[in-house]
């Protein structure tokens, strides 16, 4: 456990390019931003690399490789900033299923990946025309490229017991009570939430998923509010288990970065014992 409970964790919020390259650079940038405001856990958004791509199973069966680019890049980056990364999400293919899984990997601060979570809830939704520009995406079919995961991934590193999910999981309870429940102290949501739920849910839910099971969550957001089709939010935020927001961003690239003390966790827990108090 880190020295007296504490330790420094940041969000990334990331602007999607044209390509990869540009991607990891920018990536990069932010990843040294955040460190050098003495990040020692670090959480990207979702797909974050690969955002737009036409061929997911493709990347998806390269980067099942731990030398794959953006696996290489990450293993690299953890490994040279000594930090522990929560790297967003990337397609992996598994020889099981026809379609790559959206998997949330961890890597240590020597740049092993320790653990992974494969997104659970995909986005299959069709928005309300009503609340988007004539041009914006209404449907979405995320398991048109994705297969669901269906494992709840909890990780114990050297600074906490972290919670793994992302993006659309952020809408059922049910996944952050197991993994409470399982121990976790952080739950990490790498997500590109859309404009359009975005603006009324992200932050709603992110504070709502920590009060609820009194810990602190850490949303790393897409953005890109002015996409003609793809309007992603960002508001990236950490929320400590009382629903106070500790640091967050708006609709600019950048890095939300806080100190985290995890013995709240307990004062706030011992005052109002909720778990205790469950009937149901």
């Amino acid at each position: 456990m880190n020295k007296g409970n504490r330790l420094t964790v940041a969000a990334v919020q990331l602007q999607p390019s044209a390509s990869v390259e540009a991607n990891l650079s920018n990536t990069s940038e932010l990843i040294q931003r955040a460190v050098d405001q003495g990040a020692q856990l670090v959480v990207l958004p979702e797909n974050f690399a690969h955002l737009g791509c036409d061929d997911f199973m493709a990347v998806g069966i390269e980067e099942s490789q731990p030398q794959g680019l953006v696996r290489q890049f990450l293993s690299d980056r953890a490994r040279q900033q000594a930090i522990w990364l929560v790297a967003g999400t990337l397609p992996v293919s598994d020889s099981k299923q026809s379609k790559p899984y959206a998997r949330s990997l961890l890597f240590d601060p020597q740049g092993n990946q320790c653990s992974y979570y494969d997104k659970i809830h995909l986005f299959d939704v069709e928005l309300n025309k009503a609340d988007l520009n004539a041009e914006q995406q209404v449907a979405y079919r995320e398991s048109d490229n994705f297969s669901g995961g269906s494992e709840v991934v909890v990780a114990q590193t050297d600074l906490c017991c972290l919670g793994l999910t992302v993006c659309y999981d952020l809408r059922f309870a049910e996944l952050y009570r197991q993994l409470a429940d399982l121990g976790a102290q952080i739950v990490t949501v790498p997500a590109a939430f859309t404009t359009a739920t975005g603006k009324d849910h992200w932050l709603l839910l992110l504070r709502a998923r920590a009060v609820e099971n009194q810990l602190f969550v850490i949303g790393a957001n897409m953005v890109d509010r002015e996409h003609p089709r793809r309007a992603l939010w960002g508001g990236s935020a950490i929320v400590d288990p009382w629903g106070n927001v500790l640091a967050s961003l708006d609709d600019e690239p950048g890095v939300a970065v806080a100190e985290i003390d995890l013995n709240r966790i307990a004062e706030v827990r011992a005052k109002m014992p909720v778990g205790l108090h469950r009937v149901l």
